[in-house]
């Protein structure tokens, strides 16, 4: 839609766009070749310049829909490089929302990854006594074989703060201790080891033992 372009054409940041939308307006002079001959006969007659120019739009691609986050703009003015002949050089970047599927690669922030093998309706996944299900399940041969202790502490701390419905920061060499992490999940009223009973969504019985479950920032590895 041409109300989502600025004055030089380009499409703003924000601005959700589908298949066939122009991402940046451009016009191209035509050639004597390219002009029908009724073209060339009009502009021989009343010169219309109007015929002189074709549309060569920037249009989202096939299957491109999403929104705009970025646009980044090259200029030979700018001292930026670019090919022969190329006075103007525009990037647009946009974001897709696509649901997760098996064999997507997820990650946290302690070098923990790992690939999606399963994915089950919400009601088979385990929940807590609460009722509310878990959203992913980390296989825990994941934390001795990496010895990223981080995730746990992750874990344990985003229960906390979950709970007291508080907001934390733990900036890199800066972060809580183990002694602060402990006292937050004491005050949280959570158990001394941070664990809890889950219930397998399936059947409604109880796990063998209890599983450490908490909040962790997630994200999806491309």
């Amino acid at each position: 839609a041409l109300k989502d372009l600025d004055e030089m054409g380009i499409i703003r940041i924000g601005a959700e766009v589908k298949e066939g939308d122009i991402l940046v307006g451009k016009v191209t002079p035509k050639g004597e070749k390219d002009l029908s001959a009724e073209e060339r006969l009009l502009h021989a007659i009343f010169g219309d310049k109007s015929r002189e120019v074709r549309d060569t739009s920037l249009r989202v691609p096939h299957g491109g829909d999403g929104v705009v986050r970025d646009v980044k703009i090259f200029t030979r003015a700018n001292g930026d490089e670019l090919q022969s002949g190329v006075n103007m050089l525009v990037r647009v970047y946009i974001a897709q929302k696509r649901k997760i599927k098996v064999g997507d690669k997820m990650a946290g922030r302690h070098g923990n990854k790992g690939v999606v093998s399963r994915i089950v309706p919400v009601e088979d996944m385990p929940y807590l006594p609460d009722g509310t299900p878990v959203d992913i399940m980390l296989n825990p041969l994941g934390v001795p074989s990496r010895m990223n202790i981080g995730q746990v502490m992750e874990l344990h701390l985003g229960m906390a703060a979950r709970n007291l419905g508080i907001h934390i920061a733990t900036p890199v060499f800066d972060g809580a201790s183990s002694e602060d992490l402990w006292d937050t999940v004491r005050e949280a009223g959570m158990d001394s080891d941070a664990k809890t009973i889950l219930y397998d969504g399936r059947t409604g019985e109880p796990f063998d033992n209890r599983v450490s479950v908490g909040v962790m920032y997630m994200i999806k590895l491309h």
